[in-house]
Formats: structure tokens, C-alpha cells, sequence
């Protein structure tokens, strides 16, 4: 059973709804999920959420793919089912097919070294606190990665983790279609 009441952007707070309305633009089903429903209830959290996303989508140089690489390897690692799915989701949409889904989710490789070095770094921090070992980090810099492409990875591991802890901590009931559950595997 979910713990904080779900809106919509008539019953939502004041502060929340403009900021629903331009959720549901970057929402993968093009409508608000129950993620931003339950959000919505305090506008502190969908300002936060909705900022950081705002950030990346401005500031971001990697590639749609890279990017959904690296949050799918942030929520398998973090544990959240409804975070999974939204960043499979959102990885078949970049063009991974279900296979590749299946391995950035659950740690394997994609025999790309170059974007497998960078999900490990993504991995190793998602699943340490932020810390990244000097073995992870020196594979990516030398598969090409620059430091500032590895600082930005950040900003998707916050994102996720940001995205995956709330979601577990107000026990979001999933509400995506069925096609990006099945990703799942």
C-alpha cells in the first residue's frame, strides 16, 4: 500500500501543478505516473525532481543512449522495481534492445567496452554511495571517457537514485504499461 496521497493537476498543491504540467512532457507515456502523483503532494520533492531533470535535459552533452544506459545500471543496482522499469523503458527507446535492457539492468556486459567501463563506473557508485574504485574509473578514462563526461554520470545517478529512493520510500504502486514491465525480464 502506497504512503503519500497521489494528485492531479487540479487537486495537487498550488506550488505542484505548473510543475506537473511540465512533467507530463517528459513523462515516457506522455501522461503523469503515479511517481509524480505522489510527488506532487510535496512541491519541495517535484521541484527537485523536476530541477534535476530540467538540468540534464539543458546541460547534458551525452547522447540519449549513454544516458539511459547509465540510469538503467543506477536502478538495477538501487533495487526499486518501478525505477527499473521507467529506465527500461526509457533504454528501449534509445535503441538498446531487451537483451542489452536485461544486461545494463542486471550488471552484465554489452560487449561495447567503451559504454560497458562507463556503466561500471555508474554501478560500482550506485551501489557504494558514490564510490567508484581507481580500477572502474581508470578503465573508463582509458576507453575515452573525459572527466567531464564522468562528472555529468553523476548527475543520472542522482537522478535515479533520487527517483529509485523515493519511489521506495513512498511505496509507488508501478503503473507503467505493459511493454516496459516486460523488459523486466
Amino acid at each position: 500500500m502506497t504512503r503519500i496521497p497521489s494528485h492531479t493537476i487540479e487537486d495537487a498543491p498550488e506550488a505542484s501543478r505548473p510543475l506537473l504540467e511540465n512533467v507530463i512532457q517528459f513523462s515516457p507515456t506522455g501522461r503523469l505516473l503515479n511517481l509524480h502523483a505522489q510527488m506532487a503532494h510535496s512541491p519541495a520533492v517535484l521541484a527537485a525532481y523536476v530541477s534535476i531533470r530540467q538540468a540534464n535535459d539543458a546541460h547534458g552533452t551525452l547522447d540519449f543512449p549513454v544516458r539511459a544506459a547509465l540510469m538503467l545500471a543506477a536502478a538495477g543496482a538501487t533495487h526499486s522495481e518501478y525505477a527499473e522499469a521507467i529506465t527500461a523503458t526509457l533504454a528501449e527507446r534509445a535503441g538498446w534492445s531487451k537483451q542489452q535492457v536485461s544486461s545494463l539492468r542486471d550488471g552484465g556486459s554489452l560487449g561495447d567496452e567503451k559504454i560497458d567501463s562507463i556503466v561500471g563506473v555508474m554501478r560500482e557508485a550506485a551501489a557504494h554511495a558514490g564510490r567508484v574504485g581507481d580500477m572502474a574509473w581508470e578503465r573508463a578514462v582509458a576507453c575515452g571517457w573525459t572527466d567531464e563526461q564522468l562528472a555529468e554520470a553523476f548527475a543520472y545517478l542522482g537522478l535515479t537514485v533520487f527517483t529509485g529512493y523515493f519511489l521506495n520510500y513512498a511505496r509507488t504502486e508501478l503503473d507503467l504499461p505493459a511493454p516496459a514491465v516486460a523488459a523486466q525480464g
